[in-house]
């Protein structure tokens, strides 16, 4: 295609695109007004579903497969850094050097690391009940993970971080999120359509599928930044350039 013709193309995508972006806007209420038909909808369809935390009856109940889409963004870049980042020929493995740490940091450390991976599995768990939930939860335990860099140094991070486990895991939970929507084409309705008893309002195993949806992503999110860090931390710590074999230098 020449030149002329994608820049042809392009104009006639974006008037397009500008004609059906004006008419979208024109649809919407007014800023300001007290009239805002999809909040009520959504209030209305929480209460319903018995899900206590309407932000997550919207994200893993009503509009369930755009938060596929942004886990599946998660995984993708996950994927790509792992292949960008991944050894060349001309680099080596070294050791990593040991960290000086200050004794009040390296007791901080200790203490927080059990207290943010059990605030984190918390917020997964309770994300149907409160603000929080897999995506937030994911965060805060990878965060906890990262402590025992912080407290002690990055041969410590290296033996509590097993690598192979968190890859599989992080496959399993974005494969999770994708086979749990299935379960409501298997019952004759719409994919990731809630199939499950709704419990009691309020209560932990109240909402359906919401939960398990909660629980898929926060493993997917923990374990992808964990392993995403991991390809940035070998990058700075362990991985040098190779020695040029034809230098005469020393051993």
């Amino acid at each position: 295609m020449s030149r002329s013709a994608r820049i042809r193309l392009f104009w006639a995508a974006a008037v397009v695109f500008a004609v059906a972006y004006t008419l979208a806007c024109t649809g919407l209420p007014r800023f300001g007004t007290a009239v805002h038909p999809y909040g009520t909808r959504a209030v209305a369809a929480f209460l319903r579903q018995r899900t206590a935390y309407v932000v997550s009856s919207v994200n893993f109940d009503q509009r369930a497969l755009d938060t596929l889409g942004e886990e599946s963004i998660l995984f993708a870049s996950v994927l790509g850094t792992l292949v960008l980042l991944r050894r060349a020929r001309d680099e080596r493995v070294g050791p990593p050097r040991a960290g000086r740490v200050l004794p009040s940091t390296r007791l901080l450390g200790l203490v927080m690391v059990p207290v943010t991976l059990l605030t984190g599995v918390y917020i997964v768990a309770h994300g149907q009940l409160s603000p929080g939930g897999g995506f937030q939860g994911g965060v805060i335990l990878a965060t906890g993970l990262h402590m025992a860099y912080v407290a002690a140094d990055y041969r410590v991070l290296k033996r509590v971080r097993p690598l192979a486990v968190l890859d599989l895991a992080d496959a399993l939970g974005a494969g999770a999120f994708v086979a749990l929507g299935f379960a409501g084409l298997i019952a004759g309705g719409a994919y990731l359509q809630n199939v499950l008893p709704l419990g009691t309002f309020g209560q932990l195993s109240s909402g359906g599928l919401v939960p398990l949806l909660n629980a898929a992503v926060g493993v997917e999110v923990g374990s992808g930044i964990i392993v995403l860090l991991a390809s940035f931390l070998d990058q700075a710590v362990e991985v040098r350039p190779a020695r040029n074999p034809g230098s005469g230098g020393g051993t």
